[in-house]
């Protein structure tokens, strides 16, 4: 019989603008569920964090480069920015306005208080391929981790994003010699390919270590230019 400690509880079911997203207590752990599809959870955080820091060291010393990060979530990727002084300008874009709400004043915002109160952080409701596509502002790194990876995305229009078409996409939102920073619960030769064909350089994958499978990764490019 399972325990009530092995039944997630739910704290919030909201319809969005791409379906259901759900937020549940498991244990001691926040879980992010999105049209039947985990995403993410508040167990680790050592991937978002490498995620980040990846992009600053590839960077070389960049002086406060400014970083556009892919995906609000759980706000591992945010917090840990913002712990950094070394970074300028913090950009979040999110497309799920009940992922804002829950850390502005819900269950996730004890993860995200301060970086949300740091003046460097600007939050943007937007999906990241129509940004990428109509902004004009341009940043040093782009961090992503809106979906599980380029080879199993979250929603099926994502796809279109780890395309060339995308990359090219999001290479246009780089700074000359900016860094693009991808990740992935699993390795994917074929999109450090795709990452070649679209014009970055330096193109390579650094593994995340995991209790047990397959690693996850952050696939790492420069952009052209």
């Amino acid at each position: 019989m399972p325990t009530s400690y092995d039944i997630p509880e739910v704290l919030d079911r909201r319809e969005g603008p791409y379906g259901e997203v759900v937020l549940r207590r498991h244990g001691e752990l926040l879980q992010i569920i999105a049209n039947g599809c985990f995403l993410m959870d508040t167990s680790d955080g050592r991937s978002e964090r490498l995620l980040v820091d990846a992009a600053r060291d590839a960077l070389d010393g960049r002086p406060e480069p400014s970083v556009l990060i892919g995906g609000l979530g759980v706000g591992f990727s945010l917090a840990h920015a913002a712990a950094d002084p070394r970074w300028g300008r913090i950009s979040v874009v999110e497309r799920e306005p009940v992922i804002i709400d829950w850390h502005r004043t819900g269950p996730l915002s004890d993860l995200t208080e301060q970086a949300f109160s740091d003046p460097r952080t600007e939050i943007l409701e937007a999906d990241l391929i129509d940004y990428v596509n109509e902004t004009s502002d341009t940043f040093d790194a782009l961090c992503l981790d809106i979906d599980n990876g380029p080879d199993w995305t979250v929603t099926e229009g994502n796809h279109s994003l780890y395309s060339e078409a995308g990359l090219a996409s999001c290479a246009r939102v780089l700074s000359p010699g900016g860094v693009l920073a991808v990740w992935s619960a699993q390795p994917s030769p074929e999109f450090e390919e795709t990452l070649r064909n679209a014009g970055f350089n330096q193109v390579r994958t650094e593994e995340i270590p995991v209790a047990r499978g397959v690693p996850d990764v952050v696939h790492l490019a420069v952009g052209p230019g």
